[in-house]
């Protein structure tokens, strides 16, 4: 089933200063569709979850918090980025609260802690932001209630890693946060920059939280053409600033969510020209983003993040598979059938599934450059689209089969074979 970026584009002009406020659940009903959505609403990744929760909240706001006739009822629970805490309220949504669905979580270790859940309990888990590239590769046959709506941790860093083997780069030294989604994140890029004959001289891991990088810095290879770096929650901000603060110059090429618009717009100009790679950016220059770019900063007072707009893509899914089944609940399994079937044109650009319930979709290398864009007087740093790389899948050039002989990325794999 295919939407129209014209049509989404008109709705979400609609949508433009809309409120909407999640209400606590209400005694089951005959007629509703009860959603249970986990998301850091405290902690260091709170303004992540406002994002999960902004995105997903204002798709039902065009709506009338109605999919194809059926009441939608959200139910935020906090997990503060805490996978014990997830599972918990996870279990909480499902057997108290009766939600047909669970949405969310957003580390890679929530996402790998929740799948579980989903297969004892026998209900939907949609991650709309859990990127644990296994869930969708060695272990999709544990989780037949999984599908997933975002990427893996490694789909954009495949085509990273190729582009920048591409403009020249010899020698990249990696820092990123100590858990799965660096692992994987690095794994992806190195798998690529080192095909294509680029080395991987250096592995550093600080651990989630890190505020001081004063111990890392110094140790960064002088030989090194450039950081690759991946970091999370408010080590987005202090990394670069405290880099280029030590007198780095070189580049810094960001994984992903470093330079994502949920961090941008709190950062400084010590940022203009890094580059990173992901499948969304808020200055996409294409009717429904721009659409979507005004009416959520109408809104939220704030540019949109992949965060915003993976959940708003999320919400639309779920209506899309609601509207053909009548506004009838299918049952979990027909559910992901039918959500596994949809190819949709989303503000990030089109979407569809592979076999193993991935999401396939553009990669956007982007460019952060103060600039106006959309109307806005005021320059602004954005993250300015300088290559797309289209129908981007979760085993990039190399084949379902080939690359799941291989182990998950790691922080052992690949190994570091140039690193002294």
């Amino acid at each position: 089933m295919t939407r129209t970026l014209q049509r989404r584009a008109g709705l979400l002009l609609l949508a433009a200063g809309a409120a909407l406020a999640l209400r606590p659940a209400p005694a089951l009903a005959q007629q509703e569709l009860r959603i249970g959505i986990i998301a850091p609403v405290t902690g260091i990744f709170a303004q992540v979850g406002a994002d999960m929760t902004n995105g997903f909240k204002m798709y039902l706001d065009q709506t009338n918090s109605t999919f194809a006739g059926i009441k939608v009822v959200p139910i935020i629970e906090d997990s503060q980025g805490k996978p014990d805490l997830a599972v918990t309220k996870a279990r909480k949504l499902i057997l108290e609260n009766h939600v047909q669905m669970i949405v969310g979580g957003v580390l890679a270790t929530e996402g790998y802690a929740l799948a579980p859940v989903s297969t004892e309990l026998k209900t939907v888990y949609i991650s709309s932001v859990t990127a644990a590239d296994d869930l969708t590769q060695r272990q999709i046959g544990k989780y037949p209630y999984f599908i997933r709506t975002s990427w893996t941790s490694s789909q954009p860093m495949h085509p990273f890693g190729q582009w920048a083997c591409d403009q020249g780069y010899k020698k990249v030294a990696a820092i990123a946060a100590d858990y799965a989604f660096g692992y994987e994140s690095v794994g992806g890029f190195q798998q690529t920059f080192e095909g294509c004959g680029g080395k991987i001289i250096q592995k550093i891991w600080p651990p989630i939280g890190t505020k001081d990088f004063g111990p890392y810095i110094p140790t960064i290879k002088s030989d090194a053409d450039a950081v690759f770096s991946l970091m999370v929650g408010p080590m987005t901000l202090q990394f670069p600033k405290q880099l280029r603060n030590s007198g780095y110059t070189k580049p810094i090429l960001g994984g992903s969510v470093s330079y994502d618009e949920a961090s941008l717009p709190f950062m400084g100009d010590e940022v203009i020209g890094d580059v990173s790679a992901e499948q969304y950016s808020a200055a996409l220059q294409t009717p429904a983003n721009e659409a979507f770019v005004k009416a959520y900063r109408a809104k939220y007072g704030k540019v949109p993040s992949y965060f915003s707009e993976s959940n708003y893509t999320t919400a639309m899914m779920i209506d899309d598979v609601m509207k053909e089944t009548g506004g009838k609940w299918p049952g979990a399994l027909p559910f992901i059938g039918k959500m596994a079937a949809l190819h949709v044109d989303a503000v990030r650009g089109p979407l569809s599934f592979d076999e193993e319930r991935n999401v396939v979709q553009n990669i956007y290398i982007k460019k952060v450059e103060k600039t106006k864009l959309f109307g806005y007087p005021k320059p602004e740093l954005w993250d300015v689209v300088i290559k797309t790389y289209p129908h981007v899948g979760q085993f990039w050039t190399y084949g379902k089969d080939a690359f799941l002989k291989q182990p998950v990325y790691s922080r052992d794999f690949p190994p570091c074979k140039y690193c002294e």
